[in-house]
Protein backbone atom coordinates (compact mmCIF):
# COMPACT_ATOMS: atom_id res chain seq x y z
CA UNK A 1 0.00 0.00 0.00
CA UNK A 2 1.29 3.08 -0.86
CA UNK A 3 1.77 6.37 1.44
CA UNK A 4 -0.99 8.33 -0.18
CA UNK A 5 -3.59 5.11 -0.09
CA UNK A 6 -6.51 5.22 1.62
CA UNK A 7 -6.81 1.92 3.96
CA UNK A 8 -9.96 -0.47 3.37
CA UNK A 9 -12.52 -0.04 5.29
CA UNK A 10 -14.29 -3.35 7.13
CA UNK A 11 -16.78 -1.35 8.51
CA UNK A 12 -19.10 1.41 7.34
CA UNK A 13 -21.33 3.47 9.47
CA UNK A 14 -24.99 2.70 9.21
CA UNK A 15 -27.09 5.05 6.69
CA UNK A 16 -30.42 5.10 8.29
CA UNK A 17 -33.52 3.46 6.17
CA UNK A 18 -36.91 5.54 6.17
CA UNK A 19 -39.11 2.88 4.18
CA UNK A 20 -42.25 4.26 2.57
CA UNK A 21 -45.29 3.30 3.39
CA UNK A 22 -46.91 1.24 0.92
CA UNK A 23 -50.07 -1.51 0.78
CA UNK A 24 -50.83 -4.38 -1.34
CA UNK A 25 -50.99 -7.46 -1.02
CA UNK A 26 -47.87 -8.91 1.02
CA UNK A 27 -48.19 -5.27 3.15
CA UNK A 28 -51.73 -7.00 3.83
CA UNK A 29 -49.87 -10.58 4.96
CA UNK A 30 -47.31 -9.26 6.78
CA UNK A 31 -49.81 -6.61 9.18
CA UNK A 32 -52.12 -10.01 9.77
CA UNK A 33 -48.87 -11.79 10.87
CA UNK A 34 -47.87 -9.17 12.94
CA UNK A 35 -51.26 -9.18 14.61
CA UNK A 36 -51.49 -12.53 15.23
CA UNK A 37 -47.64 -13.33 16.33
CA UNK A 38 -47.73 -10.07 18.71
CA UNK A 39 -51.61 -11.20 20.19
CA UNK A 40 -49.94 -14.70 20.81
CA UNK A 41 -47.25 -13.07 22.94
CA UNK A 42 -49.01 -10.63 24.97
CA UNK A 43 -51.89 -12.50 25.63
CA UNK A 44 -51.03 -16.09 26.27
CA UNK A 45 -49.93 -15.57 29.87
CA UNK A 46 -53.53 -14.19 30.74
CA UNK A 47 -55.16 -17.28 29.33
CA UNK A 48 -56.89 -19.21 32.31
CA UNK A 49 -56.78 -23.19 32.53
CA UNK A 50 -58.56 -24.99 35.56
CA UNK A 51 -56.22 -27.93 36.29
CA UNK A 52 -57.55 -28.13 39.59
CA UNK A 53 -56.01 -27.03 43.76
CA UNK A 54 -52.77 -28.62 43.24
CA UNK A 55 -51.49 -26.65 40.28
CA UNK A 56 -51.57 -23.73 38.21
CA UNK A 57 -54.70 -22.54 36.76
CA UNK A 58 -52.18 -20.23 34.15
CA UNK A 59 -52.42 -22.40 30.26
CA UNK A 60 -48.90 -21.93 29.34
CA UNK A 61 -46.54 -21.63 32.23
CA UNK A 62 -42.56 -22.65 31.92
CA UNK A 63 -42.58 -23.31 35.95
CA UNK A 64 -38.81 -23.35 36.92
CA UNK A 65 -39.18 -23.73 40.37
CA UNK A 66 -41.08 -27.16 39.93
CA UNK A 67 -38.89 -27.96 36.28
CA UNK A 68 -42.29 -28.61 34.71
CA UNK A 69 -44.13 -26.66 31.05
CA UNK A 70 -47.36 -26.57 31.33
CA UNK A 71 -49.21 -26.31 27.74
CA UNK A 72 -52.95 -25.98 28.28
CA UNK A 73 -54.07 -29.78 29.36
CA UNK A 74 -50.50 -31.09 28.51
CA UNK A 75 -48.28 -31.17 31.57
CA UNK A 76 -44.40 -31.58 31.07
CA UNK A 77 -41.94 -33.14 33.37
CA UNK A 78 -38.31 -32.79 33.35
CA UNK A 79 -37.35 -36.66 32.96
CA UNK A 80 -39.71 -35.97 29.66
CA UNK A 81 -37.13 -33.41 28.14
CA UNK A 82 -37.20 -35.53 24.96
CA UNK A 83 -40.92 -33.59 23.95
CA UNK A 84 -38.93 -29.95 24.36
CA UNK A 85 -36.07 -32.00 21.94
CA UNK A 86 -38.62 -33.06 19.65
CA UNK A 87 -40.49 -29.85 19.25
CA UNK A 88 -36.69 -27.84 18.49
CA UNK A 89 -36.17 -30.73 16.05
CA UNK A 90 -39.36 -29.66 13.91
CA UNK A 91 -39.00 -26.18 14.40
CA UNK A 92 -35.30 -26.42 12.54
CA UNK A 93 -37.08 -28.63 9.83
CA UNK A 94 -39.24 -26.14 9.84
CA UNK A 95 -37.32 -23.26 9.22
CA UNK A 96 -34.94 -25.57 6.53
CA UNK A 97 -38.30 -26.43 5.06
CA UNK A 98 -39.64 -23.01 4.26
CA UNK A 99 -36.06 -21.73 3.67
CA UNK A 100 -35.57 -24.48 0.87
CA UNK A 101 -38.88 -23.73 -0.78
CA UNK A 102 -39.55 -20.12 -0.43
CA UNK A 103 -36.06 -18.72 1.09
CA UNK A 104 -35.99 -16.46 3.76
CA UNK A 105 -39.89 -16.33 4.12
CA UNK A 106 -39.19 -16.61 8.09
CA UNK A 107 -36.98 -13.21 7.93
CA UNK A 108 -39.31 -11.78 5.68
CA UNK A 109 -42.57 -12.04 7.73
CA UNK A 110 -42.37 -14.07 11.53
CA UNK A 111 -39.06 -13.08 12.96
CA UNK A 112 -38.99 -11.46 16.35
CA UNK A 113 -36.89 -8.96 14.77
CA UNK A 114 -38.96 -8.17 11.45
CA UNK A 115 -42.06 -8.21 13.42
CA UNK A 116 -40.85 -5.73 16.37
CA UNK A 117 -39.11 -3.88 13.45
CA UNK A 118 -42.20 -3.59 11.90
CA UNK A 119 -43.99 -2.14 14.41
CA UNK A 120 -41.57 0.51 15.34
CA UNK A 121 -41.45 1.28 11.89
CA UNK A 122 -45.58 1.85 11.79
CA UNK A 123 -45.33 4.12 15.29
CA UNK A 124 -42.58 6.00 13.19
CA UNK A 125 -44.71 7.06 10.39
CA UNK A 126 -48.02 7.85 12.65
CA UNK A 127 -45.49 10.24 14.68
CA UNK A 128 -43.33 11.53 12.45
CA UNK A 129 -45.03 10.92 8.81
CA UNK A 130 -44.36 9.06 5.73
CA UNK A 131 -40.46 8.49 4.05
CA UNK A 132 -40.23 12.20 2.57
CA UNK A 133 -41.51 13.91 6.30
CA UNK A 134 -38.65 11.97 8.22
CA UNK A 135 -36.22 12.18 5.50
CA UNK A 136 -36.40 16.31 6.15
CA UNK A 137 -36.91 15.69 10.21
CA UNK A 138 -33.53 13.71 10.08
CA UNK A 139 -32.03 16.90 7.91
CA UNK A 140 -33.28 19.21 9.57
CA UNK A 141 -31.75 21.66 12.58
CA UNK A 142 -32.90 20.63 16.20
CA UNK A 143 -36.09 22.89 17.19
CA UNK A 144 -39.06 22.63 19.50
CA UNK A 145 -40.75 19.89 16.80
CA UNK A 146 -37.68 17.84 16.05
CA UNK A 147 -37.50 17.21 19.66
CA UNK A 148 -41.04 17.61 20.60
CA UNK A 149 -41.82 14.32 18.00
CA UNK A 150 -38.38 12.28 18.68
CA UNK A 151 -39.13 12.38 22.60
CA UNK A 152 -43.00 11.33 21.55
CA UNK A 153 -41.71 8.70 19.48
CA UNK A 154 -38.69 7.25 21.85
CA UNK A 155 -42.00 7.14 24.80
CA UNK A 156 -44.17 5.01 22.03
CA UNK A 157 -41.08 2.86 21.27
CA UNK A 158 -40.11 2.74 24.93
CA UNK A 159 -43.76 1.23 25.68
CA UNK A 160 -43.95 -1.02 23.39
CA UNK A 161 -40.34 -2.37 24.94
CA UNK A 162 -41.26 -2.16 28.54
CA UNK A 163 -44.48 -4.46 27.65
CA UNK A 164 -42.35 -6.77 25.55
CA UNK A 165 -40.35 -7.72 28.70
CA UNK A 166 -43.09 -7.31 30.98
CA UNK A 167 -44.72 -10.17 28.59
CA UNK A 168 -41.96 -12.16 29.01
CA UNK A 169 -41.73 -12.74 32.24
CA UNK A 170 -45.34 -14.00 32.63
CA UNK A 171 -44.54 -17.24 31.17
CA UNK A 172 -42.61 -17.89 33.99
CA UNK A 173 -44.89 -17.66 36.94
CA UNK A 174 -48.42 -16.84 37.55
CA UNK A 175 -49.19 -13.32 35.55
CA UNK A 176 -51.84 -11.95 37.84
CA UNK A 177 -49.89 -12.80 40.58
CA UNK A 178 -46.28 -11.50 39.00
CA UNK A 179 -47.88 -8.13 37.96
CA UNK A 180 -49.16 -7.30 41.40
CA UNK A 181 -45.46 -7.93 42.66
CA UNK A 182 -43.81 -5.82 40.34
CA UNK A 183 -46.34 -3.05 40.72
CA UNK A 184 -45.69 -2.95 44.37
CA UNK A 185 -42.33 -4.06 44.29
CA UNK A 186 -42.21 -7.25 45.53
CA UNK A 187 -41.02 -8.93 42.78
CA UNK A 188 -37.66 -11.35 42.86
CA UNK A 189 -34.75 -9.17 41.11
CA UNK A 190 -34.69 -11.63 38.35
CA UNK A 191 -38.28 -10.18 37.40
CA UNK A 192 -36.82 -6.72 37.01
CA UNK A 193 -33.95 -7.26 35.80
CA UNK A 194 -35.08 -9.63 32.55
CA UNK A 195 -37.55 -7.08 31.90
CA UNK A 196 -34.65 -4.37 31.76
CA UNK A 197 -32.23 -6.61 29.77
CA UNK A 198 -35.42 -6.99 27.24
CA UNK A 199 -36.67 -3.86 27.68
CA UNK A 200 -33.24 -2.55 26.32
CA UNK A 201 -32.24 -4.62 23.37
CA UNK A 202 -36.07 -4.46 22.17
CA UNK A 203 -35.48 -0.84 22.75
CA UNK A 204 -32.13 -0.67 20.96
CA UNK A 205 -33.19 -3.06 18.26
CA UNK A 206 -35.93 -2.45 17.11
CA UNK A 207 -35.62 1.31 17.37
CA UNK A 208 -32.08 1.39 15.86
CA UNK A 209 -30.12 -1.35 14.92
CA UNK A 210 -32.98 -2.83 12.76
CA UNK A 211 -31.32 -4.23 9.64
CA UNK A 212 -27.87 -4.46 11.04
CA UNK A 213 -29.33 -7.06 13.56
CA UNK A 214 -30.13 -9.03 10.40
CA UNK A 215 -26.63 -8.38 8.35
CA UNK A 216 -24.39 -8.29 11.27
CA UNK A 217 -25.67 -10.31 13.69
CA UNK A 218 -27.79 -12.74 12.39
CA UNK A 219 -26.15 -16.59 11.21
CA UNK A 220 -29.32 -17.48 8.60
CA UNK A 221 -28.23 -15.17 6.22
CA UNK A 222 -24.95 -17.06 5.99
CA UNK A 223 -26.73 -20.58 6.88
CA UNK A 224 -29.39 -20.26 4.18
CA UNK A 225 -27.04 -20.93 1.16
CA UNK A 226 -27.12 -24.53 2.19
CA UNK A 227 -30.62 -24.32 2.49
CA UNK A 228 -31.36 -23.36 -1.49
CA UNK A 229 -31.02 -24.20 -4.93
CA UNK A 230 -32.56 -23.36 -8.10
CA UNK A 231 -35.91 -23.90 -7.44
CA UNK A 232 -35.95 -22.22 -4.55
CA UNK A 233 -38.37 -19.39 -4.85
CA UNK A 234 -37.36 -16.19 -3.62
CA UNK A 235 -37.90 -12.62 -4.25
CA UNK A 236 -35.92 -11.57 -7.62
CA UNK A 237 -36.49 -9.04 -10.42
CA UNK A 238 -36.95 -10.08 -14.39
CA UNK A 239 -34.42 -7.92 -15.43
CA UNK A 240 -34.87 -10.07 -18.71
CA UNK A 241 -38.01 -7.68 -19.08
CA UNK A 242 -37.24 -4.72 -16.87
CA UNK A 243 -33.27 -3.17 -18.74
CA UNK A 244 -32.78 -1.68 -19.59
CA UNK A 245 -34.55 0.88 -17.24
CA UNK A 246 -35.04 4.56 -18.27
CA UNK A 247 -37.58 7.36 -17.18
CA UNK A 248 -40.06 9.50 -19.57
CA UNK A 249 -42.33 8.08 -22.29
CA UNK A 250 -41.83 4.45 -23.34
CA UNK A 251 -39.42 3.81 -26.38
CA UNK A 252 -38.35 0.44 -28.09
CA UNK A 253 -35.46 0.08 -26.62
CA UNK A 254 -36.33 0.41 -23.15
CA UNK A 255 -37.31 -2.42 -20.54
CA UNK A 256 -40.82 -2.39 -18.08
CA UNK A 257 -38.68 -0.93 -15.46
CA UNK A 258 -38.94 3.26 -15.40
CA UNK A 259 -36.42 3.32 -12.74
CA UNK A 260 -38.81 5.47 -10.24
CA UNK A 261 -36.65 3.66 -7.78
CA UNK A 262 -40.18 2.99 -5.99
CA UNK A 263 -39.23 -0.73 -4.73
CA UNK A 264 -36.03 1.11 -3.42
CA UNK A 265 -37.77 3.21 -1.26
CA UNK A 266 -40.21 0.51 0.47
CA UNK A 267 -37.70 -1.70 1.32
CA UNK A 268 -36.92 -1.69 5.11
CA UNK A 269 -33.17 -2.51 4.44
CA UNK A 270 -31.90 -0.35 2.16
CA UNK A 271 -31.26 -2.59 -0.96
CA UNK A 272 -32.11 -2.26 -4.77
CA UNK A 273 -33.38 -5.29 -5.57
CA UNK A 274 -32.67 -4.80 -9.19
CA UNK A 275 -29.33 -5.22 -8.00
CA UNK A 276 -29.55 -9.05 -7.85
CA UNK A 277 -30.43 -11.34 -5.05
CA UNK A 278 -28.49 -10.10 -1.81
CA UNK A 279 -27.28 -11.23 1.86
CA UNK A 280 -29.57 -8.47 3.21
CA UNK A 281 -33.14 -9.20 1.59
CA UNK A 282 -35.47 -10.25 3.79
CA UNK A 283 -37.87 -11.98 1.21
CA UNK A 284 -40.47 -9.09 2.71
CA UNK A 285 -41.70 -8.47 -0.60
CA UNK A 286 -43.08 -5.41 -0.13
CA UNK A 287 -40.90 -4.50 -3.80
CA UNK A 288 -43.50 -6.65 -5.71
CA UNK A 289 -46.23 -4.71 -4.08
CA UNK A 290 -44.63 -1.29 -4.97
CA UNK A 291 -43.80 -1.99 -8.25
CA UNK A 292 -47.12 -3.75 -9.08
CA UNK A 293 -48.61 -0.63 -8.25
CA UNK A 294 -46.54 1.23 -10.37
CA UNK A 295 -46.33 -1.26 -13.60
CA UNK A 296 -50.88 -0.69 -12.95
CA UNK A 297 -50.21 2.56 -13.20
CA UNK A 298 -48.33 2.74 -16.44
CA UNK A 299 -49.78 0.31 -17.51
CA UNK A 300 -47.98 -3.10 -18.01
CA UNK A 301 -47.56 -5.99 -16.51
CA UNK A 302 -47.30 -6.42 -13.18
CA UNK A 303 -44.87 -8.96 -11.99
CA UNK A 304 -41.72 -7.30 -12.73
CA UNK A 305 -40.43 -8.14 -9.49
CA UNK A 306 -41.71 -11.12 -8.89
CA UNK A 307 -41.00 -14.12 -6.18
CA UNK A 308 -38.92 -16.49 -8.77
CA UNK A 309 -36.78 -19.50 -9.16
CA UNK A 310 -33.60 -19.11 -10.70
CA UNK A 311 -34.65 -21.66 -13.22
CA UNK A 312 -37.89 -19.51 -13.81
CA UNK A 313 -34.87 -16.71 -16.03
CA UNK A 314 -34.14 -19.36 -18.28
CA UNK A 315 -37.29 -20.80 -19.11
CA UNK A 316 -38.81 -17.09 -19.39
CA UNK A 317 -35.48 -15.80 -22.18
CA UNK A 318 -36.74 -18.72 -23.73
CA UNK A 319 -40.21 -17.68 -24.43
CA UNK A 320 -41.86 -20.98 -22.78
CA UNK A 321 -44.61 -20.20 -20.28
CA UNK A 322 -44.39 -19.62 -16.90
CA UNK A 323 -43.75 -22.45 -14.38
CA UNK A 324 -46.51 -23.35 -11.74
CA UNK A 325 -44.96 -22.26 -8.69
CA UNK A 326 -46.33 -25.55 -6.97
CA UNK A 327 -43.81 -27.49 -8.78
CA UNK A 328 -41.23 -25.90 -7.31
CA UNK A 329 -42.45 -25.73 -3.67
CA UNK A 330 -43.00 -29.78 -4.09
CA UNK A 331 -39.61 -31.14 -4.76
CA UNK A 332 -37.66 -34.14 -3.55
CA UNK A 333 -36.32 -32.18 -1.21
CA UNK A 334 -39.13 -30.33 0.37
CA UNK A 335 -40.93 -33.53 0.42
CA UNK A 336 -38.13 -35.36 2.86
CA UNK A 337 -38.15 -32.19 4.68
CA UNK A 338 -42.11 -32.25 5.45
CA UNK A 339 -41.82 -36.57 5.74
CA UNK A 340 -39.55 -36.10 8.61
CA UNK A 341 -41.38 -33.13 9.86
CA UNK A 342 -44.33 -34.86 10.27
CA UNK A 343 -42.90 -38.09 11.40
CA UNK A 344 -41.62 -36.37 14.51
CA UNK A 345 -44.63 -34.75 14.81
CA UNK A 346 -46.57 -37.93 14.82
CA UNK A 347 -43.95 -39.48 17.10
CA UNK A 348 -44.45 -36.85 19.42
CA UNK A 349 -48.40 -37.09 19.79
CA UNK A 350 -48.18 -41.26 19.94
CA UNK A 351 -46.03 -40.69 22.74
CA UNK A 352 -47.63 -37.90 24.49
CA UNK A 353 -50.91 -40.34 24.32
CA UNK A 354 -49.08 -43.22 25.55
CA UNK A 355 -47.54 -41.75 28.52
CA UNK A 356 -47.75 -43.17 31.68
CA UNK A 357 -49.24 -41.00 34.76
CA UNK A 358 -46.56 -42.86 36.78
CA UNK A 359 -43.18 -43.27 36.46
CA UNK A 360 -40.06 -44.54 39.01
CA UNK A 361 -36.39 -43.72 38.67
CA UNK A 362 -34.27 -46.21 40.56
CA UNK A 363 -30.85 -45.21 42.36
CA UNK A 364 -28.71 -48.53 44.01
CA UNK A 365 -27.64 -47.32 47.40
CA UNK A 366 -24.30 -48.53 47.20
CA UNK A 367 -22.12 -47.12 50.35
CA UNK A 368 -22.07 -49.88 51.24
CA UNK A 369 -22.53 -52.35 48.43
CA UNK A 370 -24.18 -54.80 50.78
CA UNK A 371 -25.22 -55.71 54.70
CA UNK A 372 -24.54 -58.60 56.18
CA UNK A 373 -27.81 -59.65 58.08
CA UNK A 374 -27.68 -61.39 61.65
CA UNK A 375 -29.29 -64.65 59.97
CA UNK A 376 -26.56 -64.62 57.43
CA UNK A 377 -28.86 -62.74 55.09
CA UNK A 378 -27.57 -59.94 51.95
CA UNK A 379 -29.60 -56.88 52.27
CA UNK A 380 -28.97 -54.14 49.42
CA UNK A 381 -30.60 -50.57 49.50
CA UNK A 382 -32.37 -48.44 46.98
CA UNK A 383 -33.87 -45.21 46.65
CA UNK A 384 -37.08 -45.14 44.55
CA UNK A 385 -38.35 -41.94 43.09
CA UNK A 386 -42.24 -42.40 42.13
CA UNK A 387 -43.60 -39.57 40.29
CA UNK A 388 -47.25 -39.30 40.42
CA UNK A 389 -48.44 -37.56 37.34
CA UNK A 390 -52.32 -37.66 38.13
CA UNK A 391 -54.30 -34.94 39.38
CA UNK A 392 -55.43 -37.28 42.68
CA UNK A 393 -53.34 -38.62 45.38
CA UNK A 394 -52.44 -42.16 44.28
CA UNK A 395 -51.32 -45.48 46.45
CA UNK A 396 -48.49 -47.24 44.60
CA UNK A 397 -47.89 -50.81 44.98
CA UNK A 398 -44.41 -52.01 44.89
CA UNK A 399 -43.64 -54.93 44.11
CA UNK A 400 -40.35 -57.16 42.12
CA UNK A 401 -39.51 -59.85 39.51
CA UNK A 402 -36.50 -62.10 39.71
CA UNK A 403 -35.22 -65.38 38.56
CA UNK A 404 -34.03 -65.62 41.90
CA UNK A 405 -35.78 -65.27 45.52
CA UNK A 406 -35.81 -62.20 46.33
CA UNK A 407 -37.47 -59.93 49.18
CA UNK A 408 -38.62 -56.72 49.18
CA UNK A 409 -39.65 -54.04 51.72
CA UNK A 410 -39.88 -50.20 52.17
CA UNK A 411 -37.87 -48.58 55.55
CA UNK A 412 -38.97 -49.08 58.46
CA UNK A 413 -41.83 -51.64 57.50
CA UNK A 414 -42.96 -54.73 55.10
CA UNK A 415 -45.54 -52.80 53.84
CA UNK A 416 -45.85 -52.74 50.31
CA UNK A 417 -47.60 -49.71 49.10
CA UNK A 418 -46.73 -46.14 49.12
CA UNK A 419 -49.59 -42.91 49.35
CA UNK A 420 -48.19 -40.16 47.08
CA UNK A 421 -49.67 -36.78 46.50
CA UNK A 422 -51.07 -35.41 43.66
CA UNK A 423 -48.75 -34.41 41.32
CA UNK A 424 -45.75 -34.44 42.92
CA UNK A 425 -42.13 -36.52 42.84
CA UNK A 426 -41.78 -39.14 45.91
CA UNK A 427 -38.64 -40.18 46.98
CA UNK A 428 -38.94 -43.75 49.55
CA UNK A 429 -36.26 -46.00 50.76
CA UNK A 430 -37.08 -49.60 49.81
CA UNK A 431 -34.64 -52.55 50.84
CA UNK A 432 -34.27 -56.06 48.83
CA UNK A 433 -32.99 -58.78 50.78
CA UNK A 434 -31.76 -62.57 49.66
CA UNK A 435 -32.01 -65.36 52.15
CA UNK A 436 -29.00 -67.14 53.28
CA UNK A 437 -27.54 -69.97 50.84
CA UNK A 438 -29.48 -68.56 47.74
CA UNK A 439 -27.43 -68.13 44.62
CA UNK A 440 -28.36 -63.96 44.63
CA UNK A 441 -26.86 -63.74 48.35
CA UNK A 442 -23.62 -65.96 47.80
CA UNK A 443 -23.01 -65.02 44.26
CA UNK A 444 -22.07 -62.13 42.54
CA UNK A 445 -24.80 -59.52 40.77
CA UNK A 446 -28.31 -60.57 40.13
CA UNK A 447 -30.75 -58.33 37.76
CA UNK A 448 -34.40 -58.23 38.86
CA UNK A 449 -37.24 -55.95 38.26
CA UNK A 450 -39.01 -53.07 40.54
CA UNK A 451 -42.70 -52.93 39.27
CA UNK A 452 -44.74 -50.27 40.65
CA UNK A 453 -48.72 -50.51 40.33
CA UNK A 454 -51.15 -47.85 40.74
CA UNK A 455 -53.90 -49.44 42.98
CA UNK A 456 -57.00 -47.02 41.35
CA UNK A 457 -55.80 -47.31 37.89
CA UNK A 458 -54.04 -50.68 37.88
CA UNK A 459 -51.60 -48.74 36.13
CA UNK A 460 -48.06 -50.48 36.10
CA UNK A 461 -44.16 -49.62 35.34
CA UNK A 462 -40.76 -50.72 35.67
CA UNK A 463 -37.76 -50.27 36.01
CA UNK A 464 -34.72 -52.70 36.19
CA UNK A 465 -31.49 -53.15 38.51
CA UNK A 466 -28.85 -54.77 40.07
CA UNK A 467 -28.42 -57.04 43.40
CA UNK A 468 -25.18 -57.13 44.65
CA UNK A 469 -23.81 -60.81 46.32
CA UNK A 470 -21.28 -61.43 48.81
CA UNK A 471 -19.33 -62.61 46.31
CA UNK A 472 -19.32 -59.40 44.17
CA UNK A 473 -15.51 -58.76 42.81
Amino acid sequence: MSATEEPTKLYAAREPVFPKRVSGTFRNLKWIVMIITLGIYYVTPWIRWDRGPALPDQAVLIDMANRRFFFFWIEIWPHEFYFVAGLLIMAGLGLFLFTSALGRVWCGYSCPQTVWTDLFFAVERWIEGDRNARLRLWKADWDTKKIRLRITKYLAWLLIAIATGGAWVFYFADAPTLLVDLVTGQAPFIAYSTIGILTATTFVFGGFMREQVCIYMCPWPRIQAAMMDEHTITVAYRDWRGEPRGKGKAREDLGDCIDCNACVNVCPVGIDIRDGQQLECITCALCIDACDDIMAKVGKERGLIDYLALTDEENERAGNEKVNIWKHIFRPRTILYTTLWSAIGVALVVLLFIRSEIDVTVAPVRNPQFVTMSDGAIRNTYDLRLRNMSHSDTTFHISLTSDEVLQVGLEGTELLTVDVPADTLHLQRVYVIARPGTDAADGDRTDFRFWVEDLQSDARTFQDTTFIGRDVQ
